[in-house]
């Protein structure tokens, strides 16, 4: 049992450790107000795809993008985080900051779409854990009441970002967000 338990932790531990060597997409953290991050995003290359059936759906059509299901047959790495909207329906994914520079691969077939995404401000808050319908409902709800309170408009629906897989147990990172009109 003592070995298992070792066995365990030490997997767990590596697991964890491999998980936080993803790039993650830029941004620039322009205030902080009580619990929420209002943040710069520089323009970004993004993938997207849409499904009735939720994001597992969604994610294997992402993920045969960036393994090599596009125009040019190129592996792409896997960065975070993971947009998706609150109902699971719409799911993006980040790729590397060198495809910024490029013209974007091309998806093979039309169920997912490659694009570049405006340079936005956002609100941001941050929570830990596994994310769940009820979590991101309760601070979406949170981030919403603050920005009221500030008198910060919004635009358009939140996101669920998720940076970790479904095999990191400790110190998860998730967000809500919502583009902010910000001078």
């Amino acid at each position: 049992m003592k070995l298992f338990l070792i066995y365990f932790f030490s997997l767990a531990l590596s697991i964890n450790i491999m998980a936080q060597s993803y790039e993650s997409q830029p941004y620039k953290v322009l205030e902080k107000k009580d619990k929420i991050e209002i943040r710069y995003y520089p323009r970004s290359a993004k993938v997207k795809t849409s499904s009735e059936y939720g994001s597992n759906n969604n994610f294997r059509k992402l993920f045969r993008y960036i393994s090599g299901n596009n125009t040019e047959n190129e592996k792409i790495a896997m960065t975070t985080p993971v947009y998706m909207s609150i109902d699971k329906k719409t799911m993006e994914f980040v790729l590397p900051n060198k495809y910024v520079k490029d013209s974007l691969i091309l998806p093979k077939g039309d169920q997912v779409e490659s694009y570049f995404s405006d340079p936005v401000h956002i609100a941001s808050i941050r929570y830990s854990g596994y994310s769940n319908y009820k979590t991101e409902l309760q601070h979406t709800n949170t981030l919403l009441e603050s920005l009221n309170n500030l008198n910060i408009k919004t635009k358009g629906n939140p996101y669920v970002l998720v940076y970790n897989g479904p095999y990191k147990f400790f110190n998860r990172r998730n967000e809500i967000h919502i583009e902010i009109q910000y001078e």
